[in-house]
């Protein structure tokens, strides 16, 4: 599996079908620790708790956004460096210029397919998992 022993993933969904297939996504992919949370505030309380390789984030939650999120990671220097990836639907789509502006590595829009998800993760990663080994 091309990512068996890689750090654990945030996914961050208020939908939890959505949750559920993209965890199985990443589970298929050989990701093993996968924690998820309904929004960007549980999000930034497992921020705080353990060590994330990557953060995979949807755009429109409440009560804190994806954005408002991706925005504090970027603030915290403990955390800043995490690979942080936006998913939002097509309608959402115009949101990605504020997302890059704001320090996101990679955007989705839903739905998606596996290799999209698995080519955005390598993308990201990529420097992550020269600068680990």
């Amino acid at each position: 599996m091309p990512f068996s022993g890689f750090p654990p993933v945030l996914l961050v969904d208020d939908v939890p079908m959505m949750a559920e297939v993209v965890q199985a996504i990443l589970q298929r992919l050989g990701f093993e620790q996968i924690d998820v949370a309904a929004d960007g505030t549980a999000a930034l309380s497992l921020l705080a708790e353990r060590r994330y390789g990557l953060v995979i984030s949807d755009w429109n939650m409440q009560p804190m956004t994806g954005y408002e999120l991706l925005r504090q990671i970027r603030a915290d220097r403990s955390i800043r460096e995490i690979p942080f990836i936006m998913m939002t639907t097509q309608a959402n789509a115009e949101c990605f210029p504020n997302a890059r502006k704001a320090g996101v590595n990679a955007c989705l829009i839903k739905p998606f397919t596996p290799a999209a998800l698995r080519e955005s993760i390598v993308s990201v990663c990529r420097p992550v998992r020269a600068r680990a080994s």
